[in-house]
């Protein structure tokens, strides 16, 4: 049986928030829109000429002072992290959102209100299936200015953990987790942004959080207080009287959980490896995250992910049952030893098939191929890839037993690197048309030590034996 896959998401029907941006303080409107398969998070500028669109890409990222900015050919969206985690978290892949201003509205400095909003348009799959990066290593990204780190790690789902340690008494140390994306919108939805008392002063003082309020953000009183600071504090947030309550939150906001701070810490990062834009299957952890470290890490993830889908490597777990063994095999293919060339088949669906084999020092061939210095004959690796192909191509039809394939055509046939003892091939092989007539037109690959290691067009013909 194929492995089971996952349909990409979007919103059945629009929907509108209104609200303020928390540093420009302009009013905003974003509405969410339904957008095609393969589309990703694209924010729409419909107050410019043109309505310009800048995607949520890591490579539009032009800073990351109190919050993470975007910016394409001039066109900027700020503080886009909220709202890019709500998606995320609600496990939507692809939607249009449009503003009429360059920053979302910060509602109550949390994704709460943009979780509401999208589960009311509804979510619905679309007929495409869900692109997913797995992790298979440890990578790691660490800032040694500040400290921070993120790594990612092998898992099984989408995990996170935040763990915050700002050095002060009023906050201390905090973590949080999420060990699946469904856990989001109930323990990590409703999160506030926050700040320190010294931090805030300094923003007032350069003209921004023109949209604060006490209502979207915790302010930590990590300082006394003086008479001028507490004066112009009342200016700025239009309240008569304030004051610190006894842990250290600024007037009488309740916190939402002992341990907000590291929530909407995580909550950001989910926001910002958005960016990345390709789903994570894997653990990331991360100590002291903020938004440079963060967008830093997505670039690396973005990097790695890039090269990992132009080397094309299949992802093969051998602690997992294979789909086929070698005696599977032999019930279908006519081949056998020395000629059977595929041990075993991870995957066939009815477009791809995936197959290794383990190339050992026993193989026959090597005995008089270079036997001083082994190597697999390049055209032993073509056979072996046409071999893995011969089970996709017999997939079309119900007695595969009572058929044969034989090869027609090899087209564009390219050798990368050398194959010797103790590597492993994996082959893939794609349709690159439905098969008619029984015709059969493949693109092959072969990987070993993950890297490309032969490619080659493979025409076939199903034929009847018996």
């Amino acid at each position: 049986m194929a492995e089971k896959v996952s349909k990409q998401t979007t919103i059945k029907e629009k929907v509108s928030l209104e609200g303020v941006g928390l540093h420009t303080g302009q009013s905003v409107t974003i509405t969410f829109k339904p957008a095609p398969e393969n589309t990703g998070y694209v924010f729409k500028r419909i107050d410019l000429d043109g309505e310009p669109e800048v995607e949520a890409d890591i490579a539009y990222v032009v800073n990351t002072q109190r919050g993470t900015n975007l910016e394409k050919n001039g066109v900027s969206i700020q503080t886009s992290e909220h709202v890019l985690a709500a998606c995320v978290g609600l496990e939507i892949d692809n939607l249009i959102m449009e503003l009429d201003a360059s920053e979302p509205p910060i509602m109550d400095g949390s994704s709460k209100f943009f979780v509401e909003a999208l589960e009311k348009a509804g979510i619905g799959e679309l007929d495409a299936e869900r692109e997913e990066y797995e992790v298979d290593e440890v990578i790691c990204y660490h800032d040694d200015e500040s400290g921070s780190e993120i790594i990612v790690m092998p898992a099984e789902e989408y995990q996170v953990t935040a763990m915050v340690d700002f050095g002060t008494k009023v906050l201390g140390t905090q973590n949080a987790s999420i060990n699946h994306l469904s856990e989001f919108k109930a323990e990590i939805a409703n999160a506030r942004t926050f700040s320190f008392l010294h931090e805030l002063e300094a923003l007032l003082d350069h003209g921004l959080i023109k949209g604060g309020d006490l209502n979207n953000a915790i302010v930590y009183v990590d300082k006394e207080i003086g008479e001028e600071t507490m004066k112009k504090l009342r200016v700025a947030f239009d309240r008569k009287e304030m004051s610190v309550k006894p842990n250290g939150i600024l007037d009488n906001l309740t916190l939402h959980y002992p341990n907000e701070a590291a929530r909407h810490k995580l909550l950001d990062v989910l926001g910002d490896l958005a960016l990345i834009g390709t789903r994570i299957k894997g653990k990331v952890i991360a100590n002291k995250p903020g938004h440079y470290v963060n967008t830093q890490f997505a670039k690396k993830m973005a990097k790695i992910i890039k090269a990992a889908k132009r080397n094309n490597v299949p992802k093969i777990n051998p602690d997992i049952k294979p789909l086929m063994d070698v005696n599977d095999i032999m019930n279908i293919l006519p081949h056998r030893a020395p000629f059977l060339l595929v041990d075993k088949i991870y995957t066939c669906t009815d477009t791809c098939v995936i197959g290794m084999k383990n190339v050992t020092m026993n193989e026959p061939f090597f005995v008089g191929h270079f036997p001083g210095k082994p190597v697999m004959p390049g055209v032993l690796q073509v056979e072996a890839m046409a071999q893995t192909g011969g089970i996709l191509a017999l997939r079309s039809v119900p007695d595969p037993e009572n058929y044969l394939t034989y090869f027609m055509k090899i087209d564009n046939v390219r050798f990368k690197r050398q194959v010797v003892p103790g590597d492993t091939l994996i082959f893939k092989l794609e349709l690159l048309a439905p098969i008619r007539r029984g015709i059969c037109q493949m693109q092959g690959y072969a990987y070993v030590n993950g890297k490309l290691a032969t490619e080659a067009v493979l025409m076939a013909q199903i034929v009847k034996s018996k």
